[in-house]
């Protein structure tokens, strides 16, 4: 049941992963193209049904539709791909979609007004070369002579003095590496519309509600971790309280996560709506909660700062949590079916931080032959680590995207995320649990929207910041090394 279940939760994230990504560059049929990609685990989870999970699947059951499906996928990808034209091209090489939504006319501005943008370009900060007219955008390139921040800031100014909030001022490097200025129309101006209005973005009635909801989905899981059966519920109704703890520890985790984000995001004055929780009544009761940025991100400073918020705040709720339930778990004798995903015989070996923080409450109680029953308060802790790790994986638009985007800039970011993808899947091999993982970072796409200043870099404090962010992700991620289990005697 479990695996009918996975392969259920796996496939509405597939789907909606491909169609929100896939769809806009590609004629083929979204389900054909979520049919080849979910044929792997289909596969294996066929095999799991039909043999058992303590059997080992055969190599070429697991190689070969790996093998074979990403080629497949590829090629139909490839074979309706929508032809590239004047009139659907991006110019800005990257540049975030939101920004180019509306459709703007041919050439954003007539022969006067080129005289006047090329007036906002200074000699000693930004030396224009040329301009290039694009369907959506103005590129104006030529040699950097200032500092970044400053070249950016006097731009923009000059922009802004010449055509008010008509366009966006997009500051980012090339492929070649060089700085270049991209002028786009403003999404966001529209005539005659009332800046209040426009700037209302927070439904709280809508968000209190989606809470209240979720409170009562993960009440029900809660209560059937903590071992209320659906008879003794029928019996009596009030035992479902039981599940209590667990609902408020994970939304306590997830609503500081979230409000991380939005505090970040309002601290730099950007719009974007109040955190909402997505209610379900199976799986863990929520699919989590999330936030919508409705405004460019200014530079990579606020983007790093934005992302790393929400992992920071969601672990300042997650581990006390964590250490306050394992406190109240108990010891249950280590069996065929203990592992990272049995809460009843949960073991922490898959993790070297998990590892190190069970054997700090348990001490010589858990030792090699033994496992932990989890509290439910202890498993919305482990779940908040989970989180946290699959946030911080540095792959597109997940937060750890954003911050190596943000600390080493787009195009090394790419690179990271795919060989982030890669390791995910190596790992995914030695531990089954993280299966689901890898197959959803191979369906997210790696490029992540760029900052409109998204050429200055960051300073040393984020950097550090960043390296111990990422430090935090492996150490939830790999596992404890045998020499080490060894010597806890775990």
């Amino acid at each position: 049941m479990f695996f009918l279940l996975w392969l259920f939760v796996l496939g509405l994230i597939s789907y909606y992963l491909l169609h929100s990504s896939i769809s806009r560059i590609t004629r083929t049929p979204i389900w054909l193209l979520w049919l080849v990609m979910m044929a792997p685990p289909a596969i294996w989870s066929g095999w799991v049904l039909a043999n058992g999970a303590k059997k080992t699947a055969p190599p070429e059951l697991v190689i070969i539709p790996f093998l074979v499906c990403p080629v497949l996928y590829w090629f139909l990808v490839q074979l309706g791909r929508k032809e590239i034209t004047a009139e659907t091209q991006t110019p800005l090489e990257g540049a975030a979609t939101e920004l180019t939504k509306p459709k703007p006319p041919v050439r954003p501005i007539d022969a006067a007004e080129e005289a006047s943008l090329r007036d906002c370009f200074s000699w000693s900060v930004f030396c224009l070369r040329d301009l290039e007219f694009r369907p959506q955008a103005v590129i104006c390139r030529g040699l950097l002579r200032a500092n970044p921040e400053v070249a950016y800031q006097a731009v923009r100014e000059n922009v802004e003095q010449h055509f008010g909030d008509r366009f966006l001022v997009i500051f980012q490097n090339s492929l070649s590496g060089q700085p270049f200025f991209a002028i786009v129309p403003n999404p966001s101006r529209k005539s005659g519309e009332d800046p209040v209005k426009a700037e209302s973005l927070t439904r709280p009635f809508f968000a209190l509600a989606l809470v209240l909801i979720t409170v009562f989905t993960t009440t029900i899981v809660g209560s059937q971790i903590a071992g209320v059966t659906e008879k003794a519920l029928q019996s009596n109704p009030s035992i479902l309280l039981q599940g209590l703890p667990y609902s408020l520890a994970l939304i306590a985790i997830l609503g500081f996560h979230e409000s991380g984000h939005y505090l970040a995001a309002k601290f730099y004055k950007i719009r974007t709506t109040l955190p909402y929780f997505i209610p379900i009544p199976f799986f863990l009761g929520t699919f989590g909660a999330f936030i919508q940025i409705r405004s460019p991100i200014p530079n990579r400073r606020a983007l790093f700062d934005i992302s790393i918020a929400g992992p920071l705040a969601g672990l300042v709720a997650t581990v006390p949590l964590l250490i306050w339930g394992l406190t109240r778990s108990t010891i249950v004798p280590l069996s065929n079916k203990s592992g990272m995903l049995n809460f009843d015989s949960f073991s922490p070996n898959f993790s070297l931080l998990m590892t190190f923080v069970s054997k700090l409450t348990f001490g010589g109680a858990l030792n090699a032959e033994t496992a932990i029953n989890l509290h439910p308060v202890a498993v919305a802790g482990y779940l908040g680590l989970i989180v946290t790790a699959f946030n911080l994986m540095p792959v597109g638009q997940f937060d750890g995207g954003h911050i190596v985007h943000a600390m080493f800039g787009q195009r090394a970011s790419m690179a990271i995320g795919q060989f982030a993808r890669v390791c995910m899947l190596l790992l995914a091999f030695l531990e089954q649990g993280f299966m689901l993982w890898a197959i959803i970072l191979f369906l997210t796409p790696l490029n992540d929207e760029p900052a409109l200043n998204d050429v200055s870099e960051l300073d040393n404090r984020r950097d550090f910041l960043g390296l111990l962010a990422i430090g935090l992700l492996l150490l939830i991620l790999l596992p404890a090394p045998k020499i080490l289990l060894q010597w806890l005697n775990v």
